[in-house]
């Protein structure tokens, strides 16, 4: 690559004067942005329905290192390790401090400190740990509970349940007390501290993480285990490209703070608690969405994690099944059957948007969350998360919903979803929003085919509302209107907030000419407001590619930039820097732009189809870890020809399927099996939609 420096490191002399760009670190349980004397930990909330938010955790670890001599300052986050450094040298000492949240054992955060003499002398050499740590919450009532093998202990409970009669979860802190001062005695050349700070529901786990901690540091495996764990993540998944550095460093940091937010591959023993806009870092009372799980989740950070990682997509869709019994009861509220889940989720699944409209009426939550479980299967064949997973009954209940939400319309003889608010959130109870009408119908299909393949009974009413629903299209300009009554021209002054028609392509997938597809876009681009929510202009710019015009969607896919704030490549909702921090919306629209888009990567039943265009700039797109039906293939795609790699499989106890994957390009009709080890390399075809097949998929093809 032709950096100078390593590109998945970070660096600066000098810290963000807006300290809510430092970086976050997280393991999908523990999340917290450095030095700051706030921490949250997953499912942990506290508030009533709309008063619910992440409830603030103290962090003990919220030190400073500092010396009584000025020093030269230089701070890094290393994307490939996790780690946060400081390091302060002078004359006389070499200071460095290291922050992380442990990758593999999600329970605990680490501080180290290591001070190397840099001048023979026979003085000691003391630096000063300043923390703003207070045993305090708003949130919580803490108690003291006794020290536990050295390390201090405090307790407490949330004060207020998510919903009347709902738990109060309890959250015990154990950690390695920080002293004032640490002395590099007069015989030392040099000396390493280590601090552990563990956070758990239970004191049984807090004590036993603790004690796992302290072996860990006894025999010099707590920092090698974090970083070994996450080497194996890289290992499933890198995106890379060659001729735009800032691209590529862009690419990384959105892959590292999205794969922050999840839990652990190694790690199947603790519940998820989903992944909010601003992550585990942020979310408190009022800030970055009080930390609430929306369509975010589903839609703009799952697609590019489930490409690669099987076991954290799955994580999502069991968050969503835990949620069912809150959204059967959000569905009863409104006064429709099935499932209704809320626009803003917290662990029970009930509504807790702080207002009721936006609950009320952004159903298309439901299709978004369908679509996650429909990638799924068609990504892995895994069709025990719909059985014993209980996935089924988040599709049926969807189903269920949309039925009994939908009215008959005698005069076009269509069924209809009235008083809705689209996606795009500048308009409210407005009638066949094209984009929620759209999901439902695929959703209700989806619905159809699981039945099938699971030889469930399905009721005939999910085919016949999905095959009548309307879906609003005006014939006479081959546009799709945003709703009944949106007209293409008058709304040039009142803007689109975000993404919404345009989404119909992609991600939902509906089927159009080039020419409609091309009218949507031109449509809704000069009226899409420009100081809206980041991970839009990543839509436009897939629709784009589709159409083959790759410069002009890398005219706007690099709007996303101003988004992006340095040095640590933390994103803000907008981009003037204001809205939601640690912005992993918008990272994961701008992936799916490079992921979906440069490749034409589509999810489909039959097949992985594939249609890559670079823009000029870009002279290579490596995409490493692509996980489809269980095979593992490393992708090189360059101007005129594409390379695929299929990994050697590990083998699995009763594993006896063979590898029967091949590539089928569609202009010729050539096929090209793929062989573990062995690159296969073919020359692209301008235009051409190409297919990953496998010949024994679950279903009839």
């Amino acid at each position: 690559m032709s950096f100078e420096e390593d590109p998945y490191i970070f660096s600066t002399d000098t810290l963000p004067s807006d300290r809510r760009f430092l970086p976050p670190l997280a393991n999908g349980l523990l999340g917290w942005r450095v030095y700051n004397n706030i921490m949250h930990m997953g499912g942990v909330y506290n508030g009533e329905g709309g008063r619910c938010h992440r409830a603030d955790v103290p962090c003990p670890l919220a030190v400073k290192v500092e010396t009584e001599e000025p020093g030269q300052n230089a701070y890094s986050m290393n994307t490939h390790t996790g780690v946060f450094t400081h390091t302060l040298s002078l004359a006389s000492v070499s200071v460095t401090q290291s922050l992380y949240s442990h990758r593999y054992y999600p329970n605990m955060m680490v501080m180290e400190v290591l001070l190397v003499r840099q001048v023979t002398s026979e003085e000691p050499i003391s630096v000063n740990l300043v923390g703003s740590f207070t045993p305090q919450s708003k949130d919580i009532v803490f108690e003291s509970g006794p020290d536990y093998k050295g390390g201090s202990h405090i307790h407490g409970k949330v004060t207020t349940a998510e919903y009347p009669g709902g738990s109060c979860p309890a959250v015990h802190l154990i950690w390695t007390p920080i002293p004032p001062t640490l002395t590099l005695n007069a015989d030392q050349s040099q000396g390493r501290w280590g601090f552990v700070l563990v956070v758990a529901n239970s004191l049984e786990s807090a004590e036993n993480t603790f004690d796992e901690s302290l072996d860990l540091m006894a025999t010099g495996k707590l920092r090698p285990s974090h970083e070994k764990a996450w080497k194996e993540l890289w290992l499933q998944s890198t995106v890379e490209v060659k001729g735009s550095d800032s691209l590529c460093k862009a690419l990384i940091g959105c892959m590292f703070y999205l794969l922050s937010a999840f839990p652990s591959i190694n790690n199947t023993s603790s519940s998820f608690g989903g992944v909010s806009p601003g992550g585990l870092s942020n979310g408190g009372d009022g800030q970055d969405y009080w930390g609430h799980i929306f369509w975010d989740q589903d839609i703009w950070m799952y697609p590019g994690i489930a490409l690669f990682y099987p076991k954290l997509a799955r994580s999502v869709l069991e968050y969503r099944v835990g949620t069912v019994e809150g959204a059967k009861d959000n569905a009863q509220k409104q006064g429709f059957k099935g499932l209704k889940f809320p626009w803003e989720s917290a662990v029970s699944g009930r509504e807790v948007c702080p207002e009721d409209i936006y609950g009320q009426q952004e159903i298309h939550i439901n299709g978004d969350v369908t679509l996650a479980f429909q990638h799924y299967l068609y990504l892995t064949e895994d069709v025990s998360m719909f059985k014993e997973g209980q996935g089924k009954e988040v599709i049926y209940g969807v189903a269920d919903y949309w039925v009994s939400r939908v009215s008959w319309n005698p005069e076009d003889k269509k069924y209809h979803l009235l008083g809705v608010m689209p996606p795009d959130e500048y308009y409210y109870n407005v009638n066949n929003s094209v984009y929620t009408n759209t999901v439902a119908k695929f959703s209700l299909q989806f619905a159809v085919e699981l039945a099938e393949l699971l030889q469930d009974p399905a009721p005939k009413e999910w085919q016949e509302v999905a095959d009548q629903l309307k879906i609003p299209f005006d014939e006479e300009s081959q546009y799709h209107p945003e709703f009944d009554g949106y007209i293409k021209g008058l709304f040039f002054v009142i803007q689109v907030k975000q993404a919404d028609t345009v989404m119909l392509g992609y991600p939902l997938g509906l089927q159009m000419s080039p020419e409609i597809r091309r009218n949507d876009l031109e449509a809704y681009e000069p009226v899409t407001d420009p100081d809206g929510p980041a991970m839009t202009w990543g839509m436009f710019a897939i629709g784009w590619l589709e159409l083959g015009e790759a410069e002009k969607a890398q005219h706007l896919l690099e709007k996303c930039f101003k988004n992006i704030q340095p040095p640590f490549q933390v994103w803000s909702e907008s981009s003037d820097g204001s809205g939601a921090v640690n912005f992993l919306t918008g990272m994961g629209g701008f992936l799916q732009a490079v992921l979906f888009g440069y490749t034409g990567f589509r999810v489909q039943k039959e097949c992985l189809a594939f249609s890559p265009h670079l823009p000029n700039d870009i002279s290579e797109l490596c995409v490493r870890g692509v996980n489809y039906l269980g095979s593992q293939m490393d992708w090189l795609l360059r101007k005129d020809e594409v390379c695929i790699i299929l990994r050697e499989q590990e083998k699995t106890a009763g594993s006896t399927k063979p590898c029967d994957l091949q590539v089928v390009l569609k202009t010729s009709g050539t096929k090209i099996p793929l062989t573990p080890g062995k690159p296969v390399t073919f020359p692209l075809e301008p235009g051409c939609v190409c297919k990953l097949v496998s010949m024994s998929l679950c279903w009839p093809l």
